[in-house]
């Protein structure tokens, strides 16, 4: 979880800091402690303005929201005046968010020139609260896309950013729950998946609490049992072969400031006994000492351990998780933040770019040029599980970025596509500009549901799909249900995919095997017959229909 950088006074702010400042509600609604829908920018041809956001507030009073290329405008948290879309290739007629319950329907303007994680949106599309609690991307004429999800409400008293970036209601509740424990002089431990960013957390705690004093960060897996007691608490000389002076420890050297205990749960039993000792009586004796010296430190512990696990199979004192946790710290994995994961990346990305000179890519002089992050990358960000957290994004931003370097927009290598199960990009093509809205037949009205997505089980559902070749609009004839049902139920389905989920290599192997033959792929794939001609395509290569 990195720390925000200093605004560049020739861009906007990037690293989504909270201001004091509530952000503007339509004339005469007052601000409601529900989370609001919301949209935000993850590709845009100007990529300074990733991080922006839309509140859609109308619809919590009942009322559809229009979006277009003109209105309404985008901000960033805290800032009262922000811009529309503004994109030339997006059709100027608007298309809409509706109410529909707990959830949004999708009224998409043009046809075809939008899609949902990949697949394009025909007819209305809705989208569930569980959808929107783990955040929908949608792009918009293969260019800009956002997320739409569920943020806090505005609210004036947020909390300070505490150097994170972010904006998502699970950071937020981090960071007050850093400002409530933060000047108490209680242990604290911090748990979460490896990669969130725990020595940040004990870093704000420091600075809120011990400034004055140093931080020390001790990775307690690192420390070898026979020297534990040297490495922790020091030792006077002549206490052992070779001390030929005295050492005064990490508790010694963080003494008046904070002590940061890293991978805790990676303690050996001897480590863990020797620690405990010290919590309990607030004094520890160096290595050849006679007289114990007192402690004076902010004690913080993180771990991506399950602690009581290892209690259960007896690898940890439970007495010292209980000394080490007077108050817990969650942080949030990358997957439940999705919302932030554009801001961050573009944080990343800015620092590579500014080693490397090329800081012009994120302002571009052409409207009409392709996006530095390209739509369907940004999409695969959002998709992405990320189970390396934050340091992973990280790694990655740092790979595309200098892996590109001299070219106009990201370009992925084969090993990168993979990890992110993303086609190799080939050379873009700008679009054609999105004409002005012409009066168009009416579409087909879909056939009526007859059913809840709910009733329909995975194996009913691999089965209509199998009879009908995966043809999704036929499968969800035969089930009686919305076509857009079915993507959310292969979605929720873990045997099942969308071509979008395929890599690189198994497409390619797969290509091979069936001689180009699209059907043959498909029943050996099992994905839809449209969506894999795309993705085929993508690769360059020219598939057979039969």
């Amino acid at each position: 979880m990195p720390r925000s950088g200093d605004r560049d006074p020739q861009a906007p702010v990037v690293t989504a800091d909270v201001s004091t400042a509530v952000e503007a509600l339509p004339r005469g609604q007052r601000p409601s402690a529900r989370p609001i829908p919301a949209l935000t920018l993850v590709s845009h041809p100007t990529a300074t303005r990733i991080g922006e956001r839309l509140l859609l507030h109308g619809l919590l009073a009942g009322r559809e929201v229009a979006l277009s290329r003109n209105a309404p405008d985008f901000t960033r948290p805290g800032e009262p005046l922000g811009l529309p879309l503004g994109d030339p290739f997006m059709s100027r007629k608007p298309l809409l968010f509706v109410p529909a319950g707990e959830g949004v329907r999708l009224v998409p303007g043009d046809e075809g020139r939008c899609t949902c994680a990949g697949e394009p949106i025909h007819g209305d599309r809705e989208f569930s609260p569980e959808e929107l609690a783990r955040g929908v991307p949608l792009e918009f004429s293969g260019r800009t896309v956002v997320l739409l999800h569920l943020a806090p409400p505005p609210d004036s008293n947020a909390p300070a950013s505490l150097g994170m970036v972010g904006q998502s209601a699970a950071l937020h509740g981090l960071r007050r729950h850093i400002e409530r424990v933060a000047d108490l002089d209680v242990p604290v431990l911090i748990r979460g998946e490896t990669g969130t960013g725990k020595e940040l957390v004990a870093q704000a705690l420091h600075e809120r609490s011990r400034r004055g004093g140093p931080f020390v960060s001790v990775n307690m897996g690192a420390i070898p049992k026979e020297l534990a007691a040297a490495e922790l608490f020091g030792s006077v000389r002549g206490a052992f072969t070779g001390a030929q002076r005295d050492r005064e420890g990490f508790f010694r050297a963080a003494q008046g400031g904070t002590l940061f205990l890293d991978e805790v749960g990676e303690s050996s039993p001897e480590v863990q006994v020797i620690l405990l000792r010290v919590l309990e009586t607030g004094e520890l004796y160096p290595v050849g000492a006679s007289k114990p010296v007192a402690t004076d430190v902010r004690l913080v512990a993180a771990t991506d351990a399950d602690l009581e696990a290892q209690i259960a199979d007896g690898r940890f004192r439970a007495p010292l998780l209980h000394r080490l946790a007077g108050y817990e710290l969650r942080l949030p994995p990358l997957r439940e933040r999705r919302e932030d994961i554009g801001p961050l990346f573009l944080h990343f990305a800015r620092q590579e770019l500014e080693a490397l000179g090329e800081t012009h890519h994120l302002t571009p002089s052409d409207p009409y040029a392709a996006p530095w992050i390209p739509a369907a990358l940004a999409v695969r960000l959002l998709l992405h599980p990320w189970p390396g957290n934050i340091r992973q994004l990280r790694n990655v931003a740092r790979q595309l970025v200098i892996g590109s370097r001299g070219q106009p927009c990201l370009e992925l290598d084969a090993r990168l596509a993979q990890e992110l199960r993303l086609p190799l990009a080939r050379s873009p093509r700008a679009p054609t500009p999105a004409p002005e809205p012409a009066p168009e037949p009416a579409p087909e009205p879909e056939v009526a549901a007859r059913r809840k997505s709910t009733e329909v089980g995975e194996a009913e559902l691999l089965a209509a799909l199998r009879a009908h070749d995966w043809d999704v609009k036929k499968a969800a004839h035969h089930l009686g249900i919305a076509r857009s049902s079915i993507y959310d139920l292969i979605e929720r389905s873990p045997s099942l995919r969308l071509a979008g989920d395929l890599s690189v290599e198994e497409l390619t192997l797969c290509f091979h095997a069936c001689r180009g033959n699209l059907n043959e792929m498909v029943k050996r794939l099992e994905v839809s017959k449209r969506a894999l001609n795309r993705r085929v395509k993508e690769l360059g290569l020219v598939p057979k229909e039969s």
